[in-house]
């Protein structure tokens, strides 16, 4: 059995230049964008702030940490200081 598929049914990852209007700029203390709220589009090849999950330009889901190992160890350490510094505060007000 041969099945046919139309070629409306393929989509393809294309950048339309949407992403341009939401291209975040380095941050000028030279903190680390994800950290920032910055997320990467692979298709796009840009950092853009973005709140939803995939690129608005062309639909490939954004990147929300970084693939280097050593950027991942410090990205996670940042995190977790965040969270110690939060809970020591309500301790605090408590």
């Amino acid at each position: 059995m041969i099945l046919l598929i139309p070629c409306e049914c393929i989509i393809y990852m294309v950048c339309k230049g949407i992403c341009s209007r939401h291209k975040a700029m380095r941050p000028k203390d030279g903190g680390m964008r994800y950290l920032k709220g910055q997320k990467r589009c692979q298709v796009c090849q840009v950092f853009i702030y973005w709140r939803g999950s995939y690129c608005p330009c062309c639909g490939y889901k954004l990147r929300v940490n970084p693939r280097n190992g050593k950027f991942k160890l410090t990205l996670r350490n940042k995190n977790n200081n965040k969270i110690q510094h939060k809970e020591s505060i309500t301790n605090l007000l408590d």
